[in-house]
């Protein structure tokens, strides 16, 4: 169980950090805030300021280039979480819904369509069109369709 709770803490860093250099930030960091917060001697002002900390110094990382630094942030909120973890193994879970909220959303898969269309009846002398789905067409009528 040891094993899945640091990486579990390894994958909360990871989306903590890649939070602060977003603009989805202030929500991110209010939710942080309250999984934090009440756990130890951690108040939510305390875990806001350390949260605001850690993200100057991300933003002056990634301004400088400093990837040791950028490694640091990162190190840093993930020993937090895993000292978290180890203190109070049903955060688990909280953590775990933490991370689908704040998780970027996954495209919307494409639907597959299989068509099979037909022509019959004798010779066409016009234009064909054999599709799924059409958005718009425009057959170059000269003339306004609606």
């Amino acid at each position: 169980m040891e094993a899945e709770l640091v990486a579990l803490a390894s994958a909360g860093a990871t989306a903590l950090v890649q939070q602060m250099a977003t603009d989805g930030w202030t929500a991110a960091r209010d939710r942080v805030t309250a999984f934090f917060a009440g756990r130890g001697s951690a108040t939510p002002d305390s875990v806001e300021e350390d949260l605001e900390t850690g993200r100057a110094e991300l933003v002056a990382a990634q301004r400088d280039e400093d990837d040791q630094l950028m490694a640091d942030v990162h190190a840093e909120w993930r020993a937090r979480l895993r000292r978290t973890l180890a203190a109070d193994p049903a955060a688990a879970a909280e953590l775990r819904a933490l991370l689908d909220e704040l998780a970027p959303a996954t495209p919307a898969t494409r639907q597959v369509t299989t068509v099979h269309n037909t022509i019959s009846g004798g010779v066409v002398h016009g234009t064909v069109v054999q599709t799924g789905s059409i958005g718009r067409v425009d057959l170059g009528g000269g003339g306004s369709h609606n």
